[in-house]
Order: C-alpha cells, then sequence, then structure tokens
C-alpha cells in the first residue's frame, strides 16, 4: 500500500515553534561538491528529503563512501570512485529521477575529464532547459556528445581551460556547475552574469574553504584561479529560506501564531519585506522569525495607489520557489495582487485547484495571475486535488490547512522530495494531517 496522499482537516488555528530543514537547493549543490577530492568532506544540517537521498545512493553507486554520523550529518570520501558506474542502466535510472544529478557533470569533468547525463528529472514546471550548463562547460574545454535513442550526454574533456564565460542565463545550477569543473581547471576562469543567490555563495565558501581560488562571492562576477587539487574540509547548510517563506504564509493564511527559529534572517533578502507587502505582521527576535495571529491582512499598492505587482527575479529579488505560496496567501488577504512568474511557463496551472476551493484567481496566460483577496469572507473549501510539483504541492497543502472540511491531496512524493516530514512537523503545531493510500 502507498500512503501518497495527505488527509488533511482544515480551518483550525495552529500554534506553536517550528524549525526549518537544510536547504535543499543547496544541500544539492554542495554534495556534489564532493566528489572534487579524495580527502573526507563532513556536511552537516543536510535535510533528510527524497531528491537528497537520491543523490546519495547515486554516491554510493560511484562507490564514494557516505557515512551518517548523526541527524542530517554525513562525512563523504570520494577516494577512488567508480566511474564505470556512469555507464550502468542503474546509474542512468537513478540520475534521470533527479535534476539535481546534472551538477555532478562539472565535479567529475573536473576531477576526472568525463561524465555521464541522462536527461534529469525533478519537477514539471515547463521547460529547464541545460543549455546554460552545457555551454558553459563546453566552453572550459569539454565535448558533448549527445544519444538520442538513450536521452543521454557523454561528456569529456582531455584537459580543462580556464576562459570567459558570459552566461546566457541568470542559472543557479548552471552557475554551480561551470564552478564546480573551473576551480580544478588550468589558468583562469571568468564567470560573468552568474548567479549570486547564498546556494552559490555558501558552494563557493566551501569550495574556498577545500583550497579553492575564487573571487567575487555574493556578485554577478566570479573569478576562480585553478588549482592542482583540493583537500577536506566541514560544511553546515543554510536554514532553507523557502521553508521559511512557507511558513510566514501558513501562519498568515490559518491565522496562526508561529515562532519560526533559527530562520537565517541576514540570508533571506528581500522576502520578508515581500510577505509584509501581503500584510504580514511578523516580528525578529536574535534569528528567530514570531509571526502572531492575525484576523486580516491587508496587501500593500503601489506608492500611486496602483495594484501592487510580485513577480520573480534572480537573487537578490524574489525567489520563483515562493511565488506559489504569495498566490495562496493572497487568496484570503483584503485587497488585489497580480503574480507575475517569469521563470517557469507552466508553474501557475496549479491555480486550478484554488479556484475549484473558491478562490478568485483570473489567470490571465501562463506567466501571470491576478489574485482578489476574498478577506476571508467566504473561506476555502476542501476539494481533492494533486500536487503538480514541490512548491505548488506545498501552497495547495497551506491552502487545505486554511480550507474549511476535508482536502485530500494525491502525488505527494513531490511534495516529500523537497520538504522533511512536513506531516509530522505540522502535527506539532496542531495541524490535521495525515498519509492515507493514494
Amino acid at each position: 500500500m502507498s500512503l501518497d496522499a495527505f488527509e488533511v482537516i482544515g480551518g483550525k488555528p495552529l500554534k506553536g515553534t517550528i524549525i526549518p530543514q537544510g536547504a535543499k537547493n543547496e544541500a544539492l549543490q554542495v554534495i556534489c561538491a564532493v566528489v572534487l577530492t579524495p580527502e573526507p568532506v563532513t556536511i552537516r544540517n543536510v535535510p533528510e528529503i527524497e531528491d537528497v537521498a537520491m543523490l546519495l545512493d547515486l554516491l554510493r553507486g560511484l562507490g564514494v563512501e557516505v557515512t551518517n554520523i548523526g541527524p542530517g550529518a554525513y562525512r563523504f570520501c570520494a577516494r577512488e570512485p567508480d566511474l564505470s558506474y556512469l555507464y550502468t542502466d542503474d546509474y542512468r535510472r537513478r540520475a534521470s529521477r533527479i535534476r539535481g544529478s546534472v551538477m555532478l557533470i562539472g565535479a567529475l569533468l573536473g576531477r576526472f575529464g568525463k561524465a555521464f547525463l541522462p536527461k534529469p528529472g525533478g519537477d514539471k514546471i515547463g521547460r529547464r532547459r541545460l543549455d546554460t550548463h552545457l555551454l558553459g562547460l563546453e566552453m572550459l574545454g569539454a565535448e558533448f556528445h549527445y544519444d538520442p535513442d538513450r536521452s543521454a550526454f557523454t561528456i569529456e574533456a582531455h584537459e580543462l581551460k580556464g576562459t570567459y564565460i558570459l552566461m546566457d542565463e541568470i542559472s543557479v545550477t548552471g552557475t554551480a556547475n561551470v564552478l564546480l569543473a573551473a576551480v580544478l581547471a588550468k589558468g583562469t576562469t571568468t564567470i560573468y552574469n552568474a548567479a549570486c543567490e547564498p546556494y552559490v555563495q555558501q558552494l563557493s565558501k566551501m569550495l574556498q574553504r577545500m583550497g579553492a581560488r575564487i573571487e567575487g562571492v555574493g556578485s554577478n562576477l566570479l573569478t576562480i584561479t585553478g588549482v592542482e587539487q583540493l583537500g577536506g574540509t566541514e560544511h553546515r547548510i543554510l536554514p532553507d529560506m523557502i521553508e521559511v517563506g512557507s511558513f510566514i504564509g501558513l501562519a498568515a493564511m490559518t491565522q496562526s501564531e508561529i515562532t519560526i527559529q533559527g530562520a537565517g534572517i541576514s540570508e533571506l533578502g528581500i522576502i520578508p519585506r515581500i510577505f509584509e507587502r501581503m500584510g504580514i505582521r511578523m516580528a525578529f527576535r536574535g534569528d528567530d522569525i514570531h509571526i502572531p495571529s492575525q484576523e486580516e491582512y491587508q496587501i500593500q499598492t503601489f506608492i500611486d495607489g496602483s495594484i501592487l505587482t510580485i513577480y520573480d527575479a534572480p537573487w537578490p529579488g524574489f525567489t520563483p520557489d515562493l511565488m506559489s505560496i504569495v498566490l495562496v496567501v493572497a487568496t484570503q488577504a483584503q485587497g488585489s495582487v497580480l503574480i507575475h512568474q517569469k521563470m517557469f511557463e507552466s508553474r501557475l496551472f496549479f491555480v486550478d485547484k484554488l479556484i475549484d476551493m473558491g478562490a478568485q484567481i483570473i489567470l490571465c496566460d501562463p506567466h501571470r495571475a491576478t489574485v482578489i483577496g476574498l478577506n476571508r469572507r467566504y473561506p476555502l473549501r476542501g476539494i481533492e486535488m494533486t500536487s503538480p510539483d514541490i512548491r505548488a504541492g506545498v501552497a495547495l497543502l497551506i491552502a487545505a490547512l486554511s480550507a474549511k472540511g476535508k482536502s485530500i491531496i494525491h502525488n505527494i512524493h513531490q511534495i516529500d522530495r523537497g520538504y522533511q516530514q512536513i506531516d509530522v512537523r505540522l502535527q506539532a503545531l496542531g495541524a490535521e494531517i495525515r498519509r492515507v493510500e493514494g
């Protein structure tokens, strides 16, 4: 029996303290980096989620020693990886299930000069092309051969050489991949139009502790001077800013008093400000965020009185991973907002479920939705629905927790891919949620 659905009884306020997990997106990057050195690397605050578990299985298949040394703590040693595993059906099957596997090619190329990449999986949120990754690695000296029958790339590099790279888009994983290859390349690599999200900054700082020479961390211009080899290190993953934003939205939607403990406030960028513009009050206490119970919250307007527009943008702009949360929060606010999701053309399609729940949303096109806040006059009603991807899945879960009656959310393995024991942690706040057969 597969318990791949959540049964949620909504409409009840929650209360308590919740601790955000380690950042999923950072974890996938820094775990791939362990392949760059034969020395031990220890990583802490690793989220216990499906995407990470699948990546750890890939590393074990490659012959990397992966040792769990405590809750969320792992020691890795890639002393002599078995590169023949890259060409097996088992690797192809496992790697195709997780998009994070794409970042292994930069690390494998950097240290061994060869890699193999089946078309990776992940969320169904529109096209997520690999051109940025492949073009950047190609400029360093890699050669790609695509096999359409197997939907896979074979990548080889006799020698990687530093060069000037102007990224054709500000891609977080694309920047990480090129960075992982460049640290062991000969000469100097300049990456312009680089992503500068906290995930990339954390990866850069970890690589620096391993002996890499990287300048410009935190900016969109990275300069990497290649070194002969890298050593071991210890690293701690940041709190997941997407979880932090999700919990802020959860508190507002369910009229709950919630404290987010150890939120990593200094690394949240514009995220708190966007939720404040949605009318959500919060207090910052050290590194904790306290959200008081609010009967109402009012969406602000622009200074000239026009309707607020919230759009995603590369860091330090607002992260696309929280757009679905903001959209859900707006459904019960006072006022209206235009949500403009620029980066993925299929990420707003989940709004049909919210409309079925009673939300007033106009889906203008695949990228824009206008939300008319109901100010709780008409609570959402529980329905049966399916999670299309990680972030929309949690947005629907928040909607279900605020809705009147019972909701069933199918396909929750999508949520499990990015959120660690979310049902157990919400139950601790008083949520009525349980796993049922999906």
